[in-house]
């Protein structure tokens, strides 16, 4: 999320390193400054936020502290502020939502997105195709509750998207309703009265405003329009993997009053994420962010994995297995992120892992069952049988292996058995250098 932005603030607190004078402070100051203005935050408010670290920074440090961590702290929390404060969470109960938006905001993607998030809380949601200005709205959206096995109700070629809503209310019965409106290319009279009957038909628990990151710092005139005509209750901020405009959007919303409650971050159903501030400035600058990184695993990992993992008690069967819920949980760049080893490990390496993974799948489907609980049995004419089996190499049947006992043994060294509590920076570093020496 937010590569370029997030790289020039890894950068710009890299200075630390060499020291925390006022010089060096200074410099991070105005390398932060640039940084956030190249991500469209507002020039006052980057100005502000600035001014706010500078009068800090030479605050009488708290007992435990070196300068240089206490200026990343003051960094964290500035940002944080500025990026929303504290998170809102989300209330799993029945409930009934209203999408808003533009045309080009991603609206309906994300109201499938939405029913999967609710479907994995344990909730029964329903989508409701209410847009009937974009002629490809209703396929789209039954598409995509079939994709995600939810209810869907629309009523192809009807104009009037009250009486819709009205005969959905009365067909569709879920715990959660997730009502799609219609967009236009700007708030215009039409849209007004079309989404202000919906809003009354419908009263609506969540009343959502769907706004695309890469419109920037329009995204605050957007936001006080629909404030203005509908009371919008939060908004959801789509596109963030795909600009480096997202830190106008996010700020333009905390400029407004406008809460984000969610994000998304990829173009799959799986993609959205509620919104922290705090989790999210932490992966911005660095830090690690293991709670989502764990709620991602235990979502996409076969039940027990995650258990043996943080024991080190995982053979190769397990290994696969969890090879294949990183390939769910996405791109290995996103993990990195939350491991607070963003930026670190080139893209062109990343992309070579990627590949090597995928190579490591067949070689296992090659093993038997007695090789993979226990790989140490695995000799040269057990290497030469399972490279001919897989189509690989012998020596990428040997590097599986070696990679295999490097992981199990990071796992050890890092003590993820004894709680995420102790999980420390230290322990990054180290684990940044397990991964170099994983060909990474």
């Amino acid at each position: 999320m937010l590569e370029g932005l997030a790289t020039k603030l890894r950068g710009a607190l890299d200075r630390l390193s060499k020291g925390a004078d006022k010089a060096t402070i200074d410099a991070l100051l105005n390398d932060i400054q640039r940084a956030l203005i190249s991500g469209d935050v507002d020039v006052n408010l980057a100005k502000e936020l600035v001014n706010s670290i500078r009068k800090r920074a030479f605050e009488k440090i708290p007992e435990g502290l070196t300068r240089r961590e206490w200026i990343v702290n003051i960094v964290y929390e500035e940002l944080t502020k500025t990026l929303g404060g504290s998170g809102l969470g989300v209330t799993l109960k029945p409930k009934k939502i209203l999408l808003a938006g533009l045309f080009g905001s991603g609206k309906t993607s994300t109201a499938a997105k939405l029913a999967r998030f609710y479907q994995k809380k344990g909730l029964r949601p329903g989508l409701i195709c209410c847009d009937t200005y974009r002629p490809a709205a209703y396929e789209q959206l039954q598409q995509l509750a079939a994709k995600v096995d939810v209810p869907f109700y629309g009523e192809k070629g009807e104009s009037n998207s009250a009486n819709v809503l009205k005969n959905a209310l009365k067909k569709i019965k879920c715990d959660v309703l997730i009502v799609d409106s219609s967009g236009r290319d700007a708030l215009d009279p039409s849209l007004i009265k079309e989404i202000q009957e919906l809003n009354l038909i419908l009263s609506p628990d969540e009343k959502i405003l769907v706004l695309p990151a890469d419109i920037g710092q329009a995204a605050r005139v957007q936001a006080e329009a629909f404030q203005k005509t509908l009371g919008i209750t939060d908004v959801i901020i789509t596109k963030l993997d795909a600009t480096a405009k997202g830190g106008g959007a996010l700020t333009a919303c905390y400029m407004t009053g406008a809460k984000v409650r969610f994000i998304t971050v990829g173009e799959t159903v799986e993609d959205l994420e509620t919104y922290d501030p705090k989790k999210f400035v932490a992966r911005l600058i660095g830090m690690p962010d293991l709670e989502t990184l764990l709620e991602k695993a235990q979502a996409v990992a076969k039940p027990g994995l995650a258990e043996k993992i943080i024991k080190a008690e995982f053979d190769l069967d397990d290994f696969v297995a969890q090879i294949e819920a990183m390939q769910k949980m996405g791109p290995l760049t996103g993990m990195l992120d939350m491991l607070g080893l963003g930026g670190k490990i080139p893209k062109d390496l990343l992309d070579i892992q990627q590949s090597k993974m995928i190579k490591w799948k067949f070689m296992m489907q090659s093993m038997t069952k007695a090789e993979k609980a226990n790989p140490d049995i695995i000799d040269t004419p057990r290497i030469a049988r399972i490279s001919k089996g897989s189509g690989c190499s012998e020596a990428e049947v040997r590097e599986l292996i070696t990679n295999y006992n490097k992981i199990k043994k990071m796992t050890k060294q890092l003590g993820l058995s004894k709680g995420l509590g102790r999980f420390k920076r230290g322990d990054l570093s180290r684990m940044f250098g397990g991964f170099k020496g994983m060909g990474v």
